[in-house]
């Protein structure tokens, strides 16, 4: 990939760290662990995730408001509103928050609300949108396409940081095959290969990788095994209920307990997993 002259390695052991807030961080010795539902619903669901991922540690929320979904008929997300939700349990529960961005229009309303913007799959190759996020000053998760290869995804980011913003998160989230037993196939190869490649910290999704929640534990612990900085996961407090994605969410207890499970296999390869985190929140103003 000679053209990615900005997020190749320059030696062996160049790691690029970023910082999503203060104190949480991603590419060092501590793993990031980011969680919560697909799709933001209300105040009281991202309350009742901020509160119970607390406790695994989970440094980082996630929640969708402008949701790319397969249907035009299928619920599209709370929008600004969901912005307003995100940016209150930010506050409150001083919890960096991830949501992603569809276009440039979209930008400064969710770089005002979030901490970090999310490129999802289908907008991995959106240039315009690559271009206009290197304008922006927060880190930026960049997940693979659908089909995408492994040099198209680095130079996805390529655009990015060469626009003007050096922090972006890689996210393999598994792409198409043949098969359709799981929604789609997780890259752990990728992963490794990414390591080697570029210095950008590189993540995994195993949720949308599985789509099966009973899979994504054991994903999850594979992908740490693998190298992979940190993990996005899908969890909701009542997975069955979820509007979207609900089949591969898992419970906020079960978020919790994988988490916890996380620490003897990030100890074998040097990583750690987060400290708990116990501050108690601010309360909401009636």
């Amino acid at each position: 990939m000679k053209d990615a002259k900005l997020i190749t390695k320059s030696h062996a052991t160049h790691q690029t760290c970023l910082e999503l807030a203060d104190g949480v961080t991603v590419g060092g010795e501590e793993l990031l662990i980011i969680g919560g539902p697909c799709t933001v619903e209300s105040l009281a669901q991202m309350e009742q995730v901020a509160t119970r991922l607390a406790l695994g540690p989970v440094q980082a929320l996630r929640g969708g408001v402008f949701k790319p979904r397969t249907s035009p008929y299928a619920f599209q997300g709370m929008g600004n509103a969901g912005l307003t939700i995100l940016a209150d349990i930010r506050q409150r529960f001083q919890k960096p928050v991830v949501t992603e961005v569809m276009a440039i229009a979209q930008i400064e309303a969710v770089a005002a609300h979030a901490d970090v913007l999310q490129v999802g799959s289908r907008n991995m190759q959106n240039f315009d949108l690559l271009k206009a996020l290197g304008e922006v000053d927060k880190p930026i998760l960049l997940k693979r396409g659908l089909a995408a290869t492994i040099a198209e995804f680095a130079m996805a980011a390529e655009y990015v940081v060469s626009h003007g913003n050096p922090n972006v998160m890689l996210c393999e989230r598994g792409i198409r095959s043949f098969d359709n037993y799981t929604r789609n196939v997780l890259d752990l190869g990728a992963v490794v290969a990414l390591k080697q490649i570029t210095h950008l910290p590189v993540i995994v999704d195993p949720s949308h990788a599985a789509g099966l929640r009973e899979l994504v534990p054991n994903l999850a612990k594979a992908a740490i095994a693998a190298g992979a900085d940190g993990l996005i996961i899908e969890c909701h407090p009542e997975p069955e209920k979820s509007v979207s994605d609900a089949r591969q969410a898992l419970s906020l207890e079960e978020m919790v307990a994988l988490v916890h499970s996380l620490k003897p296999i990030a100890e074998a390869v040097g990583r750690r997993i987060p400290s708990l985190k116990t501050k108690q929140p601010e309360l909401a103003i009636a």
